[in-house]
């Protein structure tokens, strides 16, 4: 089959590297997944690279953990009315060297979540890292109707779904922007209130919520740290998902007196039945239409390395590959 690996970290366009390598086959419990797209997250750019000193995991990686295609055989103890069934692929390269940057991946049966038709392969392999963690970042903690959501980054994969997933379940919500200028266009869930970070954010979020917000979602601890201090209410969360470098100063005494709750979300250490009722709650929202996920750009599997720059360069829209071409 094509896919494209690497087989030592560096830079996307020194190591990743396309071609033919053996068909897999199932094992027990596992299924054989015919792909049609490969979703590329900042997760597996970061693998690629080695950050924070990370070691390469394995002898040979086929990146990227996200996907959707069709099931085209099953191992041992599998359902085999699965065959020929659509499914998205989360978790594929999670603690394991197969992902999805090829044209076939196995991955174990629970990591294939059948796709009903209102679901696209596109909009299926942009759910699994980002869904997933923007799932746990809202409702790990329980439900939030009638709660004070802020959602850091609405701009990002992540921020974006989880501000849809927080308005669609009855949250009162703030979102934000890093600039002034970000605001004009934003497509933003109805009834959200959107606020800037370069225009007195305090003072803007106290407005909104003057007793303060009840959750955070947090896309950069390490800047937003007094921030989220100064806006929280007794007893919020700040759940955050990344931080530049490997340690974070954190604003003790606020914090300490408000009694809350900063919970970190590696979204490869979910427990199995986390991540499988998220998924599932996520296609089920954008089959409803409660959840949009907007798409920058598909490009051909052999060029990987360019679609791994893209997400490494920022900016809006999920960055898949069409495993076909």
């Amino acid at each position: 089959m094509r896919a494209v690996w690497y087989d030592r970290q560096g830079p996307a366009a020194e190591v990743l590297r396309a071609g033919t390598i053996d068909t897999p086959e199932p094992a027990a419990g596992e299924v054989l997944v015919h792909l049609t797209r490969s979703g590329v997250n900042p997760g597996d750019t970061k693998k690629r690279e080695g950050w924070l000193g990370s070691a390469m995991p394995y002898d040979r990686v086929v990146p990227h953990s996200d996907g959707a295609g069709v099931v085209d055989a099953v191992g041992p103890s599998v359902d085999p009315a699965l065959v020929g069934t659509r499914v998205a692929v989360y978790g594929a390269q999670s603690y394991r060297a197969p992902g999805t940057a090829a044209e076939y991946v196995v991955v174990p049966a629970g990591l294939a979540v059948p796709l009903p038709d209102a679901v696209s392969d596109d909009v299926a392999a942009a759910l699994g890292i980002p869904g997933i963690t923007a799932h746990r970042a809202v409702f790990a903690d329980g439900p939030v109707r009638g709660r004070t959501v802020l959602v850091h980054g609405v701009r990002g994969a992540v921020g974006s779904i989880a501000a849809q997933l927080a308005a669609a379940a009855g949250a009162r919500l703030i979102v934000t922007v890093r600039r002034s200028s970000d605001v004009d266009g934003l497509d933003a869930p109805a009834g959200s209130t959107v606020v800037a970070l370069d225009d007195d954010p305090v003072a803007a979020i106290r407005r909104i919520a003057p007793d303060g917000v009840d959750r955070v979602v947090e896309v950069a601890l390490d800047a937003n740290a007094d921030l989220d201090a100064a806006v929280i209410a007794n007893d919020g969360v700040i759940a955050t998902y990344f931080a530049r470098g490997d340690r974070v100063d954190l604003p003790f005494p606020p914090l300490l007196f408000a009694n809350v709750l900063v919970r970190f979300l590696g979204s490869d250490d979910f427990a199995a039945d986390v991540k499988r009722s998220a998924m599932e709650a996520l296609v089920a929202a954008v089959a409803e239409g409660s959840l949009v996920v907007g798409i920058r750009t598909v490009l051909p599997l052999d060029e990987a390395a360019a679609a791994h720059d893209l997400v490494d360069a920022g900016g809006s829209g999920r960055v898949l590959l069409d495993t076909r071409r």
